[in-house]
């Protein structure tokens, strides 16, 4: 009986080692694939070159029809959801699970007018769904993304007050936030009525960033940025 049960469990010893060996040796199955690109996506925000995010020129079609590029100046240091924007959007977006924003400041052609675009990440596209509900319709700016600007340019005087565009984008995890106003600084509730067709460019801008964030990437275990 002692020998039949010291070779019983060596059997099962045996089993639960080959077992083992072939989960460790196995490829990712597509589910694991699947969370793989998923996780690699929401990282983007940390693990890409700012660089690479925002890019430096980003081509647009004018108001007259013709095609220019806004030139990027710079882009901010911080990733603090709620000093970038208004105080009436931190709540909500705390909320929603706000993981990070960053932001960058782009002039159109002729240095006219400022964009700043940013880039908030969440946990999924149900979590920047959630974040939308609080923020305005119909390209008003405000409570929205706050301007990022950059002393001795051409964006220095664009603040708060002069914002007089905003607009948003939804792409997976990321909700792509833009606010816009003319370079001069001039205060928004000074003009007789919105210059929304001044601004429209800005949408084209901000969906470039928004696709360029969710573009596919091969989920491979071997990967730079897959965790399997």
């Amino acid at each position: 009986m002692a020998s039949a049960l010291t070779v019983s469990c060596a059997v099962v010893a045996g089993v639960g080692v080959s077992s083992a060996m072939t989960e460790l040796t196995r490829g990712p199955t597509k589910q694991e694939r699947r969370a793989a690109a998923a996780e690699e996506l929401a990282r983007r925000w940390r693990t890409w070159p700012a660089g690479k995010i925002f890019p430096e020129r980003l081509a647009y079609t004018s108001e007259q029809g013709g095609r220019e590029v806004a030139r990027r100046v710079g882009i901010g240091p911080e990733t603090d959801c709620a000093r970038a924007v208004d105080a009436a959007l931190r709540a909500p977006m705390d909320e929603a699970g706000c993981r990070g924003l960053i932001r960058a400041t782009y002039l159109d052609a002729v240095e006219g007018v400022v964009v700043t675009i940013g880039v908030a990440a969440f946990r999924d596209s149900a979590a920047v769904m959630a974040a939308t509900t609080a923020l305005p319709r119909e390209h008003r700016p405000s409570p929205g993304l706050r301007p990022l600007t950059f002393a001795k340019t051409a964006t220095e005087r664009f603040t708060a007050a002069g914002r007089q565009y905003g607009t948003y984008h939804r792409a997976g995890p990321y909700l792509v936030m833009v606010t816009a106003g003319q370079a001069d600084g001039r205060p928004a509730k000074a003009l007789g009525r919105p210059l929304t067709s001044m601004f429209t460019f800005t949408d084209e801008l901000s969906e470039q960033i928004a696709r360029g964030l969710v573009v596919p990437a091969r989920a491979t275990c071997e990967s730079e940025g897959f965790l399997c």
